[in-house]
């Protein structure tokens, strides 16, 4: 047995899962949108999968950060995902999320339910047909908890004519592991 290989190649980490799920199921991969760039794994993975790339990060230290190693087709948005709509009026393939807190950075500072549920809504009105939106919630911290709850609310409303949704969660490990949710537009 290989034992550089990490403990569960599927269940294990909900990001991975979404790229995956992107890559895989995907047709058009013009335009994306990281709404949180955090350390920007999420932004590379787009910046290469895509021809262009919106980041947005509230914390100007991840920007400042990321913006040394920065692709040419990405552009750093240092500003509020909720936002989104006054930075971007095309249509998008695919928008990611990974709500909570900076890895390795302050945290007492993270994503809000009342602005993370705006921008999923204004994401929503420009995603294209046959486009993907992924949102990780991080639900260990109390804000998460509170955007699991509305986030999922507002998700379980939408028409099932337009959006398919789907919810992948762990079912043996803690109830604050972390959830992904799939949206894709029909």
């Amino acid at each position: 047995m290989n034992n550089n290989l990490p403990f569960f190649r599927y269940v294990g980490d909900v990001s991975k899962i979404s790229h995956y799920i992107i890559k895989e199921f995907l047709y058009n991969k013009e335009i994306a949108i990281d709404a949180t760039l955090g350390n920007g794994n999420d932004t590379d993975f787009l910046a290469n999968n895509f021809k262009l790339v919106y980041a947005f990060e509230i914390q100007k230290c991840a920007c400042d950060n990321y913006i040394n190693n920065k692709k040419d087709n990405v552009n750093i948005i240092n500003a509020s995902h909720h936002l989104i709509k006054e930075y971007i009026s095309e249509p998008v393939d695919c928008i990611m999320y990974n709500l909570g807190f900076l890895p390795g950075g302050n945290k007492s500072i993270t994503t809000k339910n009342e602005t993370s549920l705006k921008s999923i809504k204004d994401g929503l009105k420009i995603l294209n047909k046959g486009g993907i939106m992924t949102i990780c919630i991080y639900r260990g911290h109390d804000e998460g908890k509170i955007e699991e709850s509305c986030i999922i609310s507002y998700l379980e409303s939408l028409p099932k004519n337009q959006y398919g949704v789907m919810l992948h969660s762990f079912l043996n490990r803690s109830v604050d592991a972390p959830l992904l949710v799939v949206v894709e537009r029909k």
